[in-house]
């Protein structure tokens, strides 16, 4: 209740103190709670010294009254309760400033330009290739930044205003923060050496024939991982995981040399490409994934980056997005 009422009080303190808060202030803030306290990562990260970082906090807090940190000594360990409350104000004014700067450039030029991808290894390597030459031949002036990262490292760089879109399959759904539309759905595929004994099967491989093989998958959290667990242990088994990674190429490289079955998304067979291994469908067995496409809440997309969207997922229209990001609900 008494944040509350602060917070009611804060435009009359400012009107009260005739502040002269700016965005450099407000930038020191945010990268200071980013950085973990660290003022010196936070100088080097906006191009000045750590006393002038310190000095604009501080000049922040006389402004509003209060104190955003907490302090030990010259160093910051945390923030205030008035610091956790002022900290969503100041990350939304920071966004709509770089709102608004996108906005005119959308206007300005709007054929040129950046935009950052950031995806999981699978996504990169084998759903977004054929995207990524057709959005460069329809804008050869944008430079477009491509970063991977396990599914929580792309909702952080979405988070952090690194990355303009996100592509995974999990993880992204689970930030407030974010927006997530689903792109499109994909199953899971069994690959094994020429020869092996499940190719003798002559009905659809079983969990229970499956678990008696070692097994090599993705790591936790990465590419439907929880859905290949969730169904072993449905019926109470205990597969032998013998080696894990986060991407396909690694998983089939060591099944080449028979240290075990694997289990990749399907995305990720190519049977020119993996002409030495053999693929067996396990669709019947996991659950089906859906990957989905992340961007931050609130935030100005420029006009490019929804033909990117569509090219990806062409359900995804401009109109659709915009309606997601803006928390407009659909006509009924």
């Amino acid at each position: 209740h008494g944040r509350l009422l602060w917070l009611l009080s804060l435009p009359h303190r400012l009107r009260k103190n005739h502040t002269t808060m700016n965005f450099q202030q407000l930038r020191s803030v945010r990268e200071a709670v980013r950085c973990g306290f660290n003022l010196t990562e936070v100088a080097a990260l906006l191009y000045t010294s750590q006393p002038g970082v310190s000095r604009q906090i501080r000049e922040l807090e006389e402004e509003l009254g209060i104190e955003i940190f907490v302090r030990a000594g010259k160093r910051l360990t945390g923030l205030t309760p008035p610091g956790q409350a002022v900290l969503p104000i100041v990350e939304r004014l920071l966004q709509d400033a770089d709102n608004l700067k996108r906005a005119g450039q959308d206007y300005s030029s709007s054929h040129e330009g950046r935009l950052s991808i950031a995806a999981t290894h699978s996504q990169a390597r084998y759903a977004l290739p054929h995207v990524v030459r057709d959005f460069r031949a329809m804008f050869p002036q944008v430079s477009l930044h491509l970063h991977q990262g396990s599914p929580k490292q792309v909702a952080e760089m979405l988070l952090s205003g690194e990355a303009d879109i996100g592509v995974a399959t999990e993880a992204l759904s689970h930030y407030d923060a974010l927006v997530t539309l689903p792109c499109y759905r994909w199953t899971h595929s069994i690959v094994v050496p020429p020869g092996h004994p499940l190719l003798d099967l002559q009905e659809p491989v079983t969990l229970q024939q499956l678990q008696a093989f070692p097994i090599i998958t993705y790591e936790l959290g990465y590419t439907g991982r929880s859905h290949i667990d969730e169904a072993f242990a449905r019926e109470g088994l205990k597969p032998e995981v013998v080696l894990s990674a986060m991407d396909a190429d690694v998983i089939k490289t060591y099944v080449e040399l028979g240290m075990g079955v694997g289990i990749v998304a399907s995305i990720a067979v190519d049977p020119e490409r993996d002409r030495h291994l053999r693929m067996l469908d396990a669709r019947h067995l996991f659950e089906v994934n859906v990957t989905r496409l992340g961007v931050r809440r609130g935030t100005w997309l420029r006009g490019y980056a929804y033909s990117f969207i569509a090219t990806f997922a062409p359900t995804l229209t401009r109109e659709a997005v915009e309606r997601a990001v803006r928390d407009v609900p659909s006509p009924e």
